[in-house]
């Protein structure tokens, strides 16, 4: 597959940049820290723009006409991001991880259901697809946990990621706030990894989640699509050191 060619070139060429310290490091984890957090809230209607997300996380200042809930995602969401990067070193993910970034991320909008399975059917709309039955919730988190544990040196760590992705929102634990902590997820892998975060923004909503009601059947599209979000943040990172883009051999 020429994707994944590409990526690993493209993942030796930033390798070769490494170790990213001190100021460089902060430079990158804030970049996208709010590259993330704006892609991830805006795929679920949230209303802030980028440069709105950009001066509430980092700035602390809040933004006027915009909803309370719109502004407390993008707070939490970071909040979450940064726990994500306390993952670094671990090489693992737990089900205390997937709670407490629920947790983070969804305590200021409805506290009793933050960190905790839902206890209530939900669907997801316009789906043709059930989610898991909520008495069968913790069963098939166990599972996926175990199968985090087992499987993973299986598969290239960018399919990996996507697939993850995918089982844990077929799953849809929570009340609110599956795809954004299965994005967290996805991501948590990726640089675990030593990959950089995979960025999908709101113009790609359609495709993103055309492409997950599809992978109940063919989830290879869907693997496709995040090899390809995670090249977007290579070229991007790369662009912005100024280096040119290395070059497949034929």
């Amino acid at each position: 597959m020429e994707y994944l060619e590409r990526l690993e070139l493209y993942q030796n060429t930033i390798n070769e940049l490494r170790p990213f310290e001190g100021e460089m490091l902060k430079q990158i984890k804030d970049y996208y820290r709010v590259g993330l957090t704006w892609t991830s809230n805006a795929l679920e209607g949230n209303s802030l723009t980028e440069s709105e997300t950009k001066v509430l996380i980092e700035d602390g200042l809040t933004i006027g006409n915009r909803p309370l809930r719109d502004m407390f995602e993008a707070i939490d969401h970071a909040k979450s991001y940064d726990y994500m990067f306390t993952l670094l070193g671990n090489k693992k993910i737990t089900e205390k991880d997937i709670l407490h970034l629920h947790k983070l991320f969804y305590h200021n909008i409805d506290e009793d259901f933050a960190g905790r399975y839902r206890d209530i059917p939900v669907f997801i709309s316009g789906s043709n697809y059930p989610v898991t039955k909520k008495e069968n919730i913790q069963s098939e988190i166990n599972d996926l946990c175990e199968w985090i544990k087992t499987e993973r040196k299986q598969y290239h760590p960018v399919e990996f990621a996507a697939l993850l992705h995918k089982k844990f929102v077929f799953i849809h634990p929570f009340k609110d706030g599956n795809g954004r902590v299965a994005r967290l997820l996805m991501n948590t892998v990726l640089i675990q990894d030593g990959y950089l975060p995979a960025l999908i923004p709101p113009i790609l909503r359609s495709e993103y989640i055309s492409l997950l009601e599809k992978a109940h059947e063919d989830d290879s599209p869907f693997i496709d699509f995040i090899v390809e979000r995670e090249l977007e943040s290579q070229k991007d990172f790369l662009r912005l050191l100024h280096i040119s883009l290395p070059r497949l051999e034929k």
